[in-house]
């Protein structure tokens, strides 16, 4: 596993995390600067899922609030971890329908970009389309396609996941919009993702399978659905044919564009 420089917060005995009134300050600007850069540039399934989760401004939302809120909708539930887990215990939460949530919070000097994942972009770019039906429907299948996968597996499974569920783009009437979770949680990546600097593709399962991706930088390629249904339809055996054909073809070039 990778390290991080943060370290997990802690559940008391009756399951509640306290933050610091500086993290919540920290929470309350991340949510008041994020929430209006949605408008005209996140999907309306997001942009109707976040409003229906109706975070707290003011505070850091426990686990449990957040899980009541999606179980008013759907089966899935979440739970507080430590900042990175094991690609085991991560598949293993998805496919039992549970999300993990990173208990910390970014600190004040890294408000614009952090590389690793904290509670701000967990809850609020994550959890509201777990709501969603059809994508809940495909997390859950991409949980089982990981369970027992091998390392190598894993790693195609990264790149879906990463142009996907965090980077994703869809088609609306009004031309390209957000869905991943890196891209309406973070300002910066939102506003390049719809510029004219990337290269956008039509999204196609082999290909992202072999598209390898960095973590320092503004994504070069963006991968853009027709619909949800698109990730609906992907059944765990296609999936895994997929994966199998991309390990026969062997990884495409890398191609990383510095900002």
């Amino acid at each position: 596993m990778k390290r991080t420089n943060y370290l997990a917060k802690t559940p008391d005995d009756f399951g509640k995390i306290h933050y610091t009134e500086s993290e919540h300050r920290v929470w309350q600007t991340l949510i008041e600067r994020q929430t209006p850069a949605l408008k005209n540039t996140a999907c309306d399934s997001y942009i109707n899922a976040l409003e229906q989760m109706s975070f707290p401004s003011s505070r850091i939302p426990q686990c449990d609030e957040v899980s009541k809120k999606i179980q008013q909708i759907s089966d899935w539930t979440v739970t507080a971890v430590p900042a990175l887990i094991s690609f085991d215990r991560f598949f293993n939460l998805l496919a039992n329908k549970t999300f993990p949530v990173a208990s910390f919070i970014r600190s004040r000097e890294e408000l614009d970009y952090l590389q690793e994942p904290d509670i701000f972009h967990e809850v609020f770019g994550h959890t509201p389309l777990l709501t969603d039906p059809q994508f809940a429907h495909f997390t859950h299948t991409y949980g089982l396609a990981g369970v027992g996968a091998t390392n190598e597996e894993r790693v195609m499974l990264a790149r879906l996941y990463w142009f996907t569920v965090e980077f994703g783009l869809i088609q609306t009437a009004n031309g390209n919009r957000a869905y991943g979770a890196g891209l309406v949680s973070s300002i910066g990546e939102l506003q390049h993702a719809l510029s004219n600097k990337p290269i956008i593709k039509e999204f196609d399962l082999l290909e992202v399978l072999r598209t390898p991706y960095r973590i320092d930088i503004y994504q070069p390629i963006y991968y853009v659905i027709e619909s949800f249904d698109q990730l609906f339809d992907l059944t765990l055996s296609e999936v895994k044919l997929a994966i199998k054909s991309a390990q026969e073809m062997g990884m495409e070039e890398p191609l990383f564009v510095m900002n």
